[in-house]
């Protein structure tokens, strides 16, 4: 199957390069997962597994190169434990590295009793605080973390995020017709920022020209039209 190839702009070029790495990583796999939603996925994408200095690095440029792609307007970073912890420190010394300096803070799941004391580590919150998280499935990291900014003081503004799964979150083990990043966008208020969507793994896909990529464009396909949600952002 030949595929006819649109031109791309900078974001669709971004997002295409994004999911290479990803794959290249071991971060994005193709097979049968379950999801938390209790979903078998034919996709599987484990942030965990960016896991080195080198990757980590490439990781924060893609998110630094989307997040001032988006035009978000922000006066700090902010990352959710765990995972966010890594994500806001080394995007923070990118966007820094392109001229964006800003301060970064991140949480902790239990309160330290000696010290500093308290959860929160890092800058003071205040402003604007956008953040950084890896994916989001039910939007509930994403309730927390603006429990604890807002209990601060600040303005929980932005989500910045890698992938998008453009797919039904669940709420009391019930499908919804809208998306984690959806519930955030329109229900929460905030601005939310993906490297890169579902639909752009499946361009990834068709454009392999291979049996195993349309075997794989065919069963991703199939999941978003189950579960998919209809975003035309």
């Amino acid at each position: 199957m030949v595929v006819d190839k649109q031109p791309m702009d900078g974001a669709d070029r971004l997002a295409q390069e994004f999911v290479q790495f990803a794959v290249d990583s071991g971060v994005l796999r193709f097979g049968e997962f379950k999801t938390k939603a209790g979903r078998l996925s034919p996709y599987f994408f484990n942030a965990g597994l960016f896991d080195d200095g080198a990757k980590m690095a490439r990781l924060a440029e893609f998110y630094a190169k989307a997040i001032l792609a988006s035009g978000i307007e922000f006066d700090m970073v902010f990352g959710p434990a765990y995972k966010g912890i890594p994500l806001a420190a080394t995007v923070a010394v990118e966007l820094a590295r392109n001229g964006k300096n800003v301060p970064f803070a991140y949480n902790r799941k239990e309160a330290k009793d000696h010290g500093e004391g308290g959860t929160l580590v890092g800058a003071p919150l205040k402003g604007r605080v956008l953040i950084i998280d890896d994916v989001m499935s039910a939007g509930t990291a994403a309730r927390e973390s603006i429990a604890i900014i807002k209990a601060a003081g600040a303005e929980p503004h932005a989500v910045a995020i890698a992938l998008d799964r453009q797919e039904m979150a669940t709420e009391n083990g019930q499908d919804v017709p809208h998306s984690a990043v959806q519930y955030v966008r329109n229900q929460l208020g905030m601005k939310v920022c993906a490297i890169a969507k579902l639909a752009d793994l499946l361009l990834y896909l068709e454009q392999q020209g291979s049996d195993a990529g349309r075997e794989h464009h065919e069963r991703v396909l199939a999941y978003r039209q189950r579960y998919g949600v209809n975003d035309k952002d």
